[in-house]
């Protein structure tokens, strides 16, 4: 029987569902998908939310990031066009709440999905525990997510879609930099170093060690890196670039920079193990480290020059109510009123106890 013409029109409705189920093209990752997830995490107080509001054009002051919070942008593709929308996660409290990284990393999100990390430049002796403990706990999570997306395509019909899922991680092209000894980090990765203008302070020797450390990391996960500061708007207009890449797929412009005495601006892919060469050893015998591969001979060269925090000093609160970022003094007063009333309770009860006489 001869389809008709509303026939067609099913036909090709469904087949632009389909399409926009395989993230916006018949193969899985050719085109830009219409919304991309993107997920910034990284130092306590590092400036993350004003720097995202600066990406997204927003003149309002920022405020502390309660644990995790969720905003979107939009971006016109053209006249009478739909918008690209861009959903955008922030995680707050540093290292404290890396657990909260599986809400925004799931299996729905993965193929669109870009983390952000914003390193705060000012703080060096915090900066690898910082980075190592967040890059980990999203790592993890995204190939969670991957091998759970992996399973859904298998339970579906059709190899198309198992395809699709398939590809929900990254695969570098096969001239990239020093591709056989690097870690890619599983999606793309933008690392920022963040108030700038507070590290431009620093002698030349610590900035050569700061900048010569983050490329190394930057290169080794096959990330950008970029040093900004928000009191910089020509700085700022370059980090922008970098996030318009992530959220909308907007071409970046192709400046590098890789002088340790100016910002670093170098997209993924622009360095190499050669240019960056090794690690800043003054004063540091290497053969005394015990180093168990580049990375970790990277970081005690780091650590033994800027030497990390003490877990006292670093104070990782598990409970948001109990961090100074996030007090309310009416709410925090009832709290610690009803505590104190909670104690005596239990004293009373504890002494109402040992006074029964049971009988044996």
């Amino acid at each position: 029987m001869a389809k008709t013409s509303s026939d067609k029109l099913w036909e090709l409705a469904a087949a632009e569902v389909q399409s926009v189920e395989n993230g916006g093209s018949e193969e899985g990752g050719g085109e830009a998908v219409g919304e991309r997830t993107v997920f910034l995490m990284g130092s306590k107080a590092g400036g993350k939310t004003s720097i995202l509001l600066r990406c997204l054009d927003r003149d309002e002051p920022a405020k502390p990031t309660l644990a995790l919070e969720y905003t979107f942008g939009r971006r016109a593709t053209g006249h009478n066009t739909p918008k690209d929308i861009a959903h955008l996660w922030e995680l707050g409290g540093g290292i404290s709440l890396s657990d909260l990284v599986q809400i925004p990393i799931t299996p729905a999100s993965i193929r669109s999905l870009s983390v952000i990390l914003v390193l705060d430049l000012s703080s060096p002796n915090a900066l690898w525990g910082t980075m190592e403990k967040l890059m980990q706990a999203a790592q993890v999570q995204v190939e969670k997510a991957a091998s759970q997306a992996m399973q859904d395509g298998k339970s579906r019909a059709g190899s198309k879609h198992q395809m699709t899922v398939s590809s929900a991680t990254r695969v570098l092209p096969k001239d990239y930099p020093d591709r056989e000894l690097i870690s890619p980090f599983p999606v793309p990765l933008l690392i920022v170093g963040s108030k700038y203008d507070r590290f431009q302070e620093f002698s030349s020797d610590q900035k050569k060690v700061v900048s010569k450390t983050l490329r190394f990391v930057a290169h080794y996960h096959a990330a950008s890196l970029i040093f900004t500061s928000i009191k910089s708007e020509s700085q700022m207009s370059k980090t922008k670039s970098f996030f318009s890449r992530l959220a909308f797929n907007v071409e970046t412009s192709k400046t590098i920079s890789c002088d340790p005495s100016k910002p670093l601006i170098i997209p993924a892919g622009a360095d190499s193990f050669s240019q960056i060469g090794s690690p800043p050893t003054t004063n540091v015998d290497i053969a005394s480290l015990h180093a168990r591969n580049p990375k970790d001979l990277w970081k005690k060269v780091f650590e033994h020059i800027f030497p990390p925090e003490s877990l006292s000093e670093q104070k990782e609160l598990k409970d948001p109510a109990k961090d100074p970022q996030y007090s309310e003094p009416q709410i925090d007063a009832m709290r610690a009123q009803k505590d104190q009333e909670l104690e005596e309770y239990k004293k009373n009860a504890a002494k109402s106890w040992k006074g029964l006489d049971l009988d044996t």
